[in-house]
């Protein structure tokens, strides 16, 4: 019999004496720590050890010891399969044997001498589960833990193979709900897509499309895969859809291979203007293996110059003009953008990663009606997963399918399709449309605040999901205003502005988005407020005391819009 055995500081002396009398009886004992006790440890991380090696079969039996033993119960407790009980004498540990089955014992350090502990030891390994009622009992506890779904239940199942591991998924989910995500290109996806995602297609090989593989048993990806193609179309009102690329930078290599070649031209907008790195940007290989023209916004007022695109496509002659950004703020004009690359006799191609779900409710004008080929993230204000797709004119169908595959990719991620049918589905609802217009309100809000605060925002405030605010007038950086918000738990990045006069690795400025937010069911009053609160964090940035209360007022509004309805203490 295998007897895994842990403890904090505080257990360490009758931990090391009990392992020593198990192993004299001839039980195999894996001492899992902590090893002395002259520093103070936290007892979580050595109850997860053990509990974790009993709960996936590893061990048979386990114990743990730490000052009262409370805390150790109670972490053991969280994880699947194990009845973890507190005692203090040899009667409490026969009935946690005979009554509850226990297979974790947990014992006070502080409160129980060794020869005690060797006695309460014996008593429970020897003791016997009785069953009758007592079983009816424990497989009530049984059907309790297969009904709760905790964490859609990824933190238990992975728990049981790599509790360290489970642990840290946790970690990140408390990080999400104790913390207010201003990314502009991040979301909350839903429980179905997240479970979508994680489902037994990936187990699945599918090289090919519909009907045309390589490999056998797609039957089922087959129709999971035309799903997707149709719900895309439909929902975008394009003539063909391909959701395999694996991601947006994937996604725009397709579409330039599809119709150009090597040393070709191409007209984007430039990186430091809002554009994206796989518009040409000299560090992309986009940059390297085309001829990139940039064009950029105006000076006096941040919008695109239009008038400066139509100048540079006559000058230069691009086979492909490239509208669509990863920071800019206002109503892209397609019309005017197709209009420009007709007269040069470019192709015209849409990147509208960031604002596909604007779209998709009719926020934003779409790019359909104009573009050749649009390109677009699933996850940002798509709120699916993530991953790519491209849209585009029945004429170029076969182009954009064979620069997908076999082009630039293998088989395609089979899991993250279905997950991807699952959001265009969302998509089309009425709630999402809804969600949409909110995410525009919520971002004007704040820009409204902002600019009674006295703050400069770039192009002087924004039509969709972000806006840019500008710090060149304030000694302080991007860079130094993403680390001051992350400590009161508010999470932006870093962002050049146009024209900045500092690196890319210090910023004149920060991106504020709001689909995370609004995803968590904040609305136009919640997010003055928070901007409210990042205006004061930056006006008062060296005063301490006054940055920590700012940081409960934002872990509190957390609190009250719970990240997956999940609960936690406030």
């Amino acid at each position: 019999m295998r007897i895994c055995i842990g403890s904090d500081h505080r257990g360490v002396n009758v931990k090391t004496h009990l392992s020593g009398f198990l192993r004299d009886r001839g039980f195999v004992v894996d001492d899992m720590g902590t090893y002395n006790g002259n520093g103070s440890v936290d007892y979580p991380d050595f109850a997860v050890k053990v509990a974790g090696a009993v709960s996936s079969g590893k061990a048979d039996y386990g114990i743990l010891i730490c000052g009262t033993g409370i805390g150790m119960s109670i972490v053991a407790n969280k994880f699947i399969g194990i009845r973890a009980a507190l005692v203090h004498d040899s009667e409490t540990a026969r009935y946690a044997k005979e009554h509850n089955n226990a297979n974790i014992l947990v014992i006070g350090g502080n409160l129980i001498d060794e020869k005690s502990a060797e006695e309460i030891v014996n008593v429970w390994l020897y003791s016997k589960f009785e069953g009758g009622r007592h079983q009816k009992r424990i497989e009530k506890i049984l059907e309790l833990e297969e009904s709760i779904k905790t964490r859609y239940n990824v933190v238990d199942i992975i728990g049981k193979e790599d509790p360290f591991l489970a642990s840290l998924i946790d970690r990140e989910l408390k990080r999400q709900q104790e913390t207010l995500v201003l990314i502009a290109s991040e979301n909350l996806a839903s429980k179905a897509v997240l479970a979508a995602q994680g489902s037994v297609f990936t187990n699945k090989y599918a090289e090919g499309y519909p009907k045309k593989r390589y490999y056998g048993g797609c039957e089922v990806c087959d129709e999971i895969e035309s799903i997707a193609i149709e719900r895309a179309k439909m929902l975008f009102g394009a003539d063909h859809a391909n959701v395999q690329p694996i991601s947006g930078s994937a996604a725009n290599l397709a579409a330039y291979f599809s119709i150009i070649n090597p040393g070709d031209t191409i007209l984007a907008m430039k990186l430091a203007h809002g554009g994206h790195l796989t518009h040409g940007a000299p560090v992309s290989v986009t940059g390297k293996i085309f001829n990139v023209i940039s064009y950029g916004v105006r000076k006096e007022d941040g919008l695109i110059d239009y008038d400066e695109v139509e100048m540079l496509a006559r000058k230069h002659k691009p086979r492909l003009i490239v509208a669509g950004a990863s920071s800019y703020s206002r109503i892209i004009d397609f019309k005017r953008f197709k209009e420009i690359a007709d007269a040069v006799g470019a192709y015209f191609m849409v990147d509208m990663a960031h604002i596909a779900g604007l779209v998709a409710a009719g926020v934003h004008p779409s790019p359909i009606p104009y573009a050749d080929i649009v390109t677009s993230t699933t996850h940002k204000t798509l709120r699916g997963p993530r991953g790519g797709f491209i849209l585009c004119k029945e004429e170029f169908k076969e182009k954009i399918d064979k620069a997908v595959f076999p082009g630039l990719q293998g088989g395609p991620l089979m899991h993250t399709i279905v997950a991807k049918a699952v959001a265009f589905k969302e998509a089309m609802s009425e709630e999402f449309k809804s969600y949409q217009r909110q995410v525009v309100r919520n971002a004007q809000s704040m820009v409204d605040v902002f600019h009674k605060e006295g703050f400069k925002v770039v192009s002087g405030g924004t039509d969709n999901h972000m806006f840019l605010l500008d710090l060149s007038s304030l000694n302080i950086t991007g860079k130094d205003v993403e680390t001051l918000l992350e400590s009161i738990n508010i999470v932006v990045n870093k962002n050049a502005i146009p024209f900045d006069q500092k690196p890319p690795t210090q910023t004149s400025g920060i991106r504020i988005g709001t689909p995370f937010m609004t995803s968590r069911g904040m609305k136009e009053e919640q997010a003055r407020e928070v901007a409210a609160i990042i205006s004061d964090a930056i006006k008062n940035h060296i005063n301490k005391d006054y940055l920590s209360s700012l940081r409960e007022r934002i872990v509190a509004l957390c609190c009250r819009f719970p990240v997956y309805g999940e609960t936690f203490k406030c």
